[in-house]
């Protein structure tokens, strides 16, 4: 379970940072920043905060619920667009979300505990890479679910006007329901160009 021993090895406000959405073939790139007082915040967040991918849908939402409402609390949300994923890559533009959700805390923190092994270059402040972080860390486990919630809800909506993929279910993953759909109807402006899946499809309408 995660807990605080990363945020300790540094002084003043630490954040943790994470992603959601490097795989799928459609949508954005969203990134979550959470900066916890670690002295305030409830035991229920300590105790129930975990790596998103570890909980499920309901709980991840109730959990966010719970972080937003908490005065102990603050989160960023950062995001980059399909378009910035083609122009950039899938890498630099993951990066360019978590500077977002940096620069969209309230309270600029003094060092950032990022999860993976990629530090986004040009941060505001020092960081460290912290490997599967979401599970070690309470102030990732929180960025990570904010950061999940965010995007899933993001490709409900999409899924209402672009019905036939799955997107409620799939969040844009390569599923079955999302290479039907994409065989009957093409693809969506939502989708990333870049990726070898679209683009092979693209390349067998231009032939």
């Amino acid at each position: 379970m995660p807990d605080f021993s990363f945020e300790l090895k540094h002084s003043g406000l630490v954040c943790g940072v994470d992603e959601a959405g490097r795989g799928p073939w459609a949508g954005p790139v969203v990134a979550g920043a959470a900066i916890l007082d670690r002295a305030q915040l409830p035991d229920d967040l300590v105790q129930g905060l975990d790596d998103s991918k570890k909980l499920k849908a309901a709980k991840r939402e109730a959990l966010l619920e719970r972080l937003q409402e908490c005065d102990a609390v603050q989160l960023g949300l950062g995001l980059a667009s399909v378009e910035e994923i083609d122009e950039l890559n899938i890498l630099q533009a993951t990066f360019l979300a978590m500077h977002r959700a940096v620069e969209n805390l309230s309270r600029a923190p003094d060092f950032a505990l990022i999860d993976g092994n990629h530090i986004p270059p040009g941060l505001s402040c020092p960081a460290e890479a912290v490997v599967k972080g979401d599970g070690l860390s309470l102030s990732i486990a929180a960025a990570s679910i904010q950061a999940k919630v965010a995007r899933d809800l993001m490709m409900v909506e999409l899924g209402v006007l672009h019905p036939g993929y799955g997107w409620a279910n799939n969040a844009g993953y390569g599923t079955k329901q999302h290479q039907e759909g994409l065989k009957r109807l093409g693809i969506t402006p939502h989708h990333r160009k870049s990726f070898k899946p679209i683009r092979k499809i693209l390349s067998l309408g231009d032939s």
